[in-house]
């Protein structure tokens, strides 16, 4: 059985008080419901031109699960979040939206990502979108 996406995007990129609370709720429902994810973010992949992105890109498909993982030793960014996909590193997190993911995931917090969107585009700050999901 495949879990259940609650789509919600808060107007700030960082994860809410409200999204937090909703996962106390959702914590308290029967154990079969408790494949639920909560959406709490859309980013763009930054650094998409310097990490393996270009050589998966006719291989990637919108849903496809991500890996994030905590690079708190980064020397340029404290919160810094590495995006993989399959193993293989795609990018980053954007600095300017990482911070409060960083902080849960350091809280221990089941945060997981996944393909939002794949665009031919020139810039390629717009080529790959992340959905971030947080597990109650």
């Amino acid at each position: 059985m495949r879990g259940i996406s609650i789509g919600f995007v808060m107007p700030s990129p960082r994860i809410s008080v409200l999204a937090l609370l909703l996962a106390g709720v959702i914590a308290a429902v029967p154990a079969a419901a408790q494949s639920v994810r909560i959406l709490v973010q859309n980013s763009p992949l930054a650094g998409f031109q310097f990490h393996d992105g270009k050589q998966l890109w006719q291989e990637m498909k919108v849903g496809d699960a991500l890996d994030l993982a905590r690079e708190a030793d980064n020397p340029h960014d404290a919160n810094a979040v590495r995006v993989h996909w399959r193993g293989r590193m795609l990018g980053y997190l954007p600095r300017a939206e990482n911070r409060t993911v960083a902080a849960e995931m350091d809280r221990g917090t089941r945060v997981e990502a996944r393909v939002a969107h794949l665009r031919e585009h020139r810039n390629p700050w717009k080529r790959i979108g992340i959905d971030i999901l947080i597990v109650p």
